[in-house]
């Protein structure tokens, strides 16, 4: 899977190479319209960001696109995207790949500290699990472990955190967070793996609804045991905290990188907050008293 990967990326950057042209400015931060492409379990916060975004600049349209994270970064060599969200850290393959494309460095610009969370049906027994027992679950072929789909984000995290690619774990699909959250009662010695922003939304009635039927584990790293809570996230203590981050291909600043800014402003760092994930610019607030 990662092979052919990495070849799909080389033929990307063979194709985009040879009609590169000068590109001509058709958008600014302030209007244009632009597509921008996420994983789903990012897709509650980059939507809350674009929302926000448009309704401060009515003349600007992003156009947000479900894609799993793999996928999305080939659309960004290819140009049918202008930004992606992304979690992982990128092969030094795909960083060369990258820049050759786009003649930009590889500069994530981070905006929010997210998870991976592992949970199970509500009446199962278990209440933790440790970091090794994940790596020897994923190596077992009863394939106890499900992800939301072949080249996602969760997949991908949880992958490069146990020092070792997709291609050579053990685990089970069920499409989509949500649907894993609503199916995994289905399969009671089952234990999924999702996005935190799926249940994190404090003041969204769904997000409540899929945290009330399932137990969020508590994961177990140096004999120390950790709930996915956003204090946790801010420290990183959290074994399976990871930092989501934006790239564009856009050369100048235009829509792409209006939008990028705005969501590491204060402003932009409130509706993360108010997504239930941590923002990852902290603003120091100063209260004068007279």
């Amino acid at each position: 899977m990662k092979n052919s990967l990495l070849l799909m990326i080389s033929l990307f950057v063979l194709l985009v190479s040879c009609k590169k042209k000068s590109s001509r400015v058709i958008d600014s931060p302030q209007q244009g319209e632009i597509t921008m492409e996420v994983d789903e379990s990012f897709a509650s916060v980059s939507e809350a960001l674009t929302n926000r975004y448009m309704a401060l600049y009515p003349s600007t349209k992003i156009n947000l696109k479900i894609k799993k994270e793999d996928l999305a970064f080939l659309d960004l060599l290819e140009g049918k995207a202008r930004v992606i969200v992304m979690s992982r850290d990128l092969s030094e393959g795909e960083k060369r790949a990258y820049k050759k494309v786009t003649s930009l460095d590889w500069l994530p610009a981070k905006f929010a500290a997210d998870a991976v969370v592992f949970i199970v049906p509500k009446d199962s027994p278990r209440e933790n699990i440790s970091v090794e027992e994940i790596k020897k679950i994923l190596n077992n072929s009863q394939k106890d472990i499900i992800f939301d789909g072949t080249n996602s984000s969760n997949l991908n995290f949880v992958a490069q955190k146990i020092n070792s690619t997709p291609d050579k774990l053990q685990f089970s699909i069920i499409n989509g967070n949500k649907n894993l959250v609503e199916q995994l009662n289905k399969f009671p010695d089952k234990i999924g793996a999702i996005g935190f922003n799926t249940l994190s939304r404090p003041y969204d009635p769904e997000a409540e609804l899929l945290r009330n039927s399932v137990k969020v584990l508590k994961v177990v790293e140096n004999n120390k045991s950790y709930e996915p809570r956003v204090e946790n996230l801010k420290d990183m203590s959290y074994p399976f905290t990871r930092v989501l981050y934006f790239l564009t291909n856009e050369r100048y600043f235009g829509l792409g990188n209006g939008f990028i800014r705005f969501s590491c402003t204060q402003l932009g760092q409130i509706v993360v907050s108010k997504e239930g994930l941590q923002p990852y610019h902290l603003f120091k607030r100063e209260v004068q008293m007279r």
